[in-house]
């Protein structure tokens, strides 16, 4: 279909339709009904979309007669078509313009909308564009006429009539309203070009006093002319200035450019310097690393030798109860023994009183007692032989306990070395990402600042980077306890992990520890019934940081109090 032709008509409470919906065809279209079946609502409603008043449509007297009895608003919508080589703005309205025209009891709104449905503008002198540019004319009756209209130019017999209808339909109407309006305005503009040219009158009497003035002062050019080789005069002044000063600045510069060999040479000398200073740390860090390997291992030396220790303690203490307990049974056989002596005599005496008879019967009673008194003895003699031997070995604990006092003592001194040598090479570190990673750190931050704007929350690390220690003395156990963790990093989520991960592929940075925390809770706090009841100092208790999340990791991942 042309662009300017309507496909679909729909009303709403308007007039004697409730609810219409007209699709239209590309050529003619005849619209066939009963009377008063709303046939001419349809072409009323068009002229009110298209901007016609209620009284020239000869069927209303205002907008707000056109809704529907019982209803309070009335609508009307018409798609016209746009596309082709005469459409209207195809950008913006697309292949379709929909008008809507929305009448409510109070006041109208017209409102127009691109093929999609989206509003595009709603002024009047929107929809006249759209008008002008179709050449759509709602009040030529050659183009729209109604039953009133084709009844009063049929039943009219005056040539007066029917030439005001030639008139209005050939459009010459439209042209003397629109002469008329140029006269007005033709008027209006001659009105205000005699204003002007009064007002300018003062004007001109004041620039002829102006080039009188003028001609009197003449001799200013001179006076200027005068001025402007003063200011060449002081310009080349100016230059002899700066002339100098370059002179001054070239001898400057000559005695600068005499000091670069000095500067060079000193520069390569403490170059020299610098790479033995380097060759040097990086022999203290091996050593440092060896010395750390055989700290482990003396650790580890000294953890058997204390529980060896603990051991011989417990069988020492073992002896002790044993040797305790043997003279508990020895003591006891001795006053045994006596009593069994004493019985003896007892018995002697009254063998001198008894009979033969009661002889026999005592002297067996003898030979049992004895009997009894041989194994007290020999019972006794074991038990010191006991005795004997737990003291041998107790000795030789004691022995062992000196010998692993003096090798623990051997071991102090040499973590004592250690702990200087370390002391040394933190002198001469003063920067924390150079402890931590170095270069390969700093190419991770640039990669992490290159994408931080992938990243939830920006990650957190190194974690020894961002903890301070109350004291240095517990650099080394900070370092033990912690180990690895001291080089990760803290990220909220695993997406932010991946990316993370991502970025130190991309740095060639392999084995990159990353923990996931959430960065918005807070400061853990632990209670005093679960802290540990110890006179030392612990791991918390000497090192702080200004961000909880590290402090809350340390808590959590290592469980640390």
């Amino acid at each position: 279909m042309a662009a300017g032709t309507i496909s679909r008509i729909r009303l709403e409470n308007f007039m004697c339709h409730s609810s219409l919906h007209i699709e239209l065809g590309q050529h003619v279209n005849f619209i066939i009904g009963q009377n008063g079946s709303g046939k001419s609502a349809i072409l009323t409603a068009l002229c009110v979309a298209f901007g016609c008043r209620a009284k020239n449509t000869q069927r209303a007297a205002s907008l707000k007669d056109f809704i529907k009895t019982g209803c309070s608003y009335a609508a009307i919508t018409v798609d016209i078509n746009n596309h082709g080589e005469d459409a209207f703005k195809p950008e913006v309205y697309g292949d379709t313009i929909i008008l809507e025209r929305r009448i409510t009891e109070p006041a109208g709104s017209t409102i127009l909308k691109d093929q999609h449905g989206r509003k595009v503008a709603h002024r009047k002198d929107d929809l006249n564009e759209i008008i002008e540019h179709f050449n759509i004319e709602v009040d030529n009756p050659c183009v729209i006429m109604s039953q009133d209209k084709s009844r009063e130019f049929l039943h009219s017999g005056n040539d007066k009539d029917k030439f005001k209808f030639f008139f209005k339909a050939t459009l010459l109407q439209q042209v003397n309203d629109l002469l008329a309006t140029i006269r007005d305005n033709l008027n209006i503009a001659d009105s205000i070009v005699e204003d002007l040219e009064a007002s300018i009158r003062p004007a001109l009497r004041e620039l002829d006093e102006i080039q009188e003035k003028i001609k009197n002062m003449e001799h200013i050019e001179e006076i200027a002319h005068e001025i402007e080789n003063l200011k060449k005069k002081l310009a080349w002044s100016w230059v002899y200035d700066v002339d100098k000063k370059i002179g001054e600045q070239e001898e400057t510069l000559e005695k600068l450019k005499e000091r670069i060999p000095a500067c060079q040479e000193r520069i390569d000398r403490n170059t020299a310097i610098i790479e033995e200073l380097r060759k040097e740390f990086i022999v203290k860090t091996e050593n440092f690393k060896s010395f750390s390997e055989k700290t482990q291992e003396e650790r580890r030396m000294k953890e058997k030798m204390d529980h060896d220790i603990r051991e011989a303690v417990k069988l020492k203490m073992d002896l002790e109860k044993e040797h305790a307990r043997g003279r508990q049974v020895l003591n006891k056989m001795n006053a045994r023994v006596r009593q069994l002596e004493e019985q003896v005599n007892e018995f002697e005496l009254q063998h001198m009183q008894q009979t033969q008879a009661e002889v026999s019967q005592v002297e067996d009673s003898i030979r049992e007692l004895q009997q009894e008194i041989n194994s007290a003895h020999l019972n006794a003699t074991r038990l010191n032989e006991e005795e004997k031997k737990s003291s041998e070995e107790l000795r030789g604990i004691i022995k062992n306990i000196s010998d692993i006092g003096k090798e623990i003592e051997d071991d102090g001194r040499r973590i004592n070395q250690l702990k200087s040598q370390i002391d040394d090479l933190r002198q001469r570190q003063h920067d924390k990402l150079t402890a931590f990673g170095g270069d390969r750190l700093q190419s991770l931050y640039k990669s992490v600042e290159r994408h931080k704007s992938k990243f939830k929350c920006h990650p957190i690390g190194p974690i020894g980077c961002h903890l301070q220690l109350a004291s240095d003395f517990w650099s080394i156990a900070i370092e033990c306890a912690l180990g690895s963790f001291l080089d990760a990093f803290i990220v909220t989520c695993h997406k932010d992990l991946l990316l993370l991960r991502e970025c130190a592929k991309e740095v060639n940075y392999r084995n990159l520890q990353i923990i996931i925390y959430d960065f918005a809770k807070p400061r853990v706090q632990i209670p005093d019934h679960l802290l540990p009841s110890t006179p030392h100092p612990t791991v918390l208790s000497v090192i702080h940081s200004e961000l909880p999340t590290i402090l809350n990791v340390l808590v959590d991942q290592m469980l640390l109090f």
